[in-house]
């Protein structure tokens, strides 16, 4: 076999490894996103649930930036006021007759607060020129954010309203990297087994 021919072949190998590397991370990736988002979004639409100790909640405004934005998502670890510091960002109800959350800075904690035994925090939003208007009990309080995905709340929602548009879009993802595979391992074969022109060429003029 001809030199040029071994590096055709060479390259073509290279190619079809290279793409079944892509392939193999981009269908982790895909699986791994099912996989939570069936865990946290499509299944359950409600944030009134934990799961490993996590809840999820979308950023609605602005008043935590630069630390995080209107349609991130931030991740929240359920916890005791007891286990919450001043500094901490926490996620806490309001209203205790209401669905809003709000996530805002711990400015100052209050343990038993005007003798009632309670445990409150007064909060700020970082972007605000002022303290919130109200203390939070302990009991409205969810616990405190871990870490948050920019703009994942425009994702998580998109699921949760389009989720019929994402089904065939995985179906031909996986048609898609499927028909490539075969297609690198066609290009293989017929390499592997092509006549080499240049070694039959020196043949005849011996």
């Amino acid at each position: 076999m001809s030199t040029a021919s071994k590096e055709h072949i060479a390259v073509q190998g290279k190619g079809y490894r290279i793409f079944s590397i892509v392939r193999t991370v981009l269908i982790y990736l895909l699986a791994l996103v099912i996989v939570i988002a069936a865990a946290f979004f499509v299944t359950d639409k409600s944030s009134s649930k934990s799961l490993f100790g996590f809840r999820y909640y979308t950023v609605l405004t602005d008043s935590m930036a630069p630390e995080f934005k209107s349609g991130d998502m931030v991740f929240v670890k359920v916890k005791k006021a007891d286990k919450i510091e001043k500094g901490d960002i926490i996620t806490f109800n309001p209203s205790s007759g209401g669905d809003a959350y709000l996530t805002h800075r711990v400015v100052e904690k209050l343990p038993d607060y005007k003798g009632t035994g309670v445990t409150c925090f007064r909060t700020k939003g970082d972007a605000n020129d002022s303290e919130d208007p109200f203390v939070i009990d302990e009991d409205r309080v969810i616990g405190t954010v871990q870490f948050h995905l920019p703009k994942f709340g425009y994702v998580l929602r998109f699921v949760q309203l389009r989720w019929y548009f994402i089904v065939p879009m995985i179906v031909l993802l996986f048609v898609f990297l499927e028909l490539m595979r075969r297609y690198f391992e066609l290009r293989s074969a017929d390499a592997e087994g092509a006549p080499d022109v240049e070694s039959e060429q020196e043949k005849k003029n011996d």
